[in-house]
């Protein structure tokens, strides 16, 4: 007996098959199930079925990026998880899903900075309302997010060539960290073969410059720390929640240590570490789905058995 959990964000995909006593019997990386990015993504999920197919799954919980948001992509992804996965599916945004894996389905607010950005909030008890703040795309939205942040990283770089807002030394080190001249910056940028994903991984090229010191890579951080820290307070707020907040994160944005450092200081209390990541918290609605009995003792074996198959 077995379930399995899927966190799909905008760049990739974790799947987690995982047994009653919460060890982990496979992990599998797949590429993101992102309807607008993929037409494939469907068959993805057939091919996802097929791998576990000798895993005598009970329950499966999927977390995938637009659901709920548009209606088009919400019926296909139902349909295509029912089509592959009859053992009672659940189907949720991906950042739901992580929030249930960072508060074990408590109460909180949750943060999730990856290729886009999204906070969720709720109070945890059954009835309490889930509120969701951002998280609108890389078009009119998605502040603070990885994708945000390269995107503002280029636009500096263009006014940087132009001579509009000389910037020389941050300019100096993006260039060569992307492997390009500054005179190939448009072509590098209209080449990508996926543009959201190749702009969002100027992200990690930011957060090192910051790093190292340089001052408009840092303000680019500072910028970023504070839309996610407005985004993390209004959702809050909207579902009921009183100061302080209890707040937590996912995402590889946090990687970088001064983003969650200057949240701090912007939200005037530090996170709650993740209990689980994201795959956890998919694995985790499956297996309450499945009737196991899971306490908090279950949660902690799961998290550390996720930590040490990730790893």
């Amino acid at each position: 007996m077995t379930v399995l959990g899927v966190d799909s964000g905008g760049t990739k995909t974790v799947a987690a098959v995982v047994a009653p006593d919460a060890s982990v019997v496979s992990l599998r990386h797949l590429p993101s199930l992102d309807p607008t990015a993929d037409s494939d993504w469907a068959a993805e999920i057939a091919a996802l079925a097929a791998a576990a197919g000798d895993a005598d799954l009970q329950a499966s919980a999927f977390g995938l990026p637009f659901h709920g948001e548009v209606d088009e992509y919400t019926e296909a992804q139902i349909a295509a998880v029912r089509l592959h996965f009859p053992q009672k599916p659940i189907v949720e945004n991906d950042v739901r899903i992580a929030f249930d894996g960072a508060f074990a389905c408590g109460a909180g607010a949750l943060i999730l900075a990856g290729t886009g950005s999204m906070a969720w909030a709720s109070l945890g008890e059954i009835d309490s309302p889930h509120v969701r703040i951002g998280g609108w795309g890389d078009i009119f939205g998605d502040e603070g997010s990885a994708y945000w942040l390269g995107r503002e990283a280029l636009t500096l770089l263009s006014r940087h060539v132009d001579g509009r807002q000389p910037s020389p030394a941050f300019a100096g080190r993006m260039f060569a960290a992307m492997g390009i001249h500054q005179d190939g910056l448009m072509a590098w940028c209209y080449g990508l073969e996926s543009r959201r994903s190749g702009i969002a991984g100027l992200a990690r090229h930011v957060t090192s410059v910051a790093k190292d010191g340089d001052p408009v890579a840092g303000h680019l951080i500072e910028r970023a720390s504070a839309e996610l820290s407005e985004q993390l307070l209004v959702a809050w707020r909207r579902c009921g929640g009183s100061a302080p907040i209890r707040w937590s994160y996912a995402g590889g944005l946090f990687n970088a240590k001064a983003v969650l450092d200057q949240m701090t200081a912007h939200l005037g209390t530090p996170p709650s570490s993740p209990r689980l990541p994201p795959v956890g918290g998919a694995a985790l609605r499956a297996a309450r789905l499945a009737g196991w009995a899971v306490d908090d003792a279950w949660v902690d074996r799961l998290g550390e058995s996720l930590r040490t198959a990730l790893a």
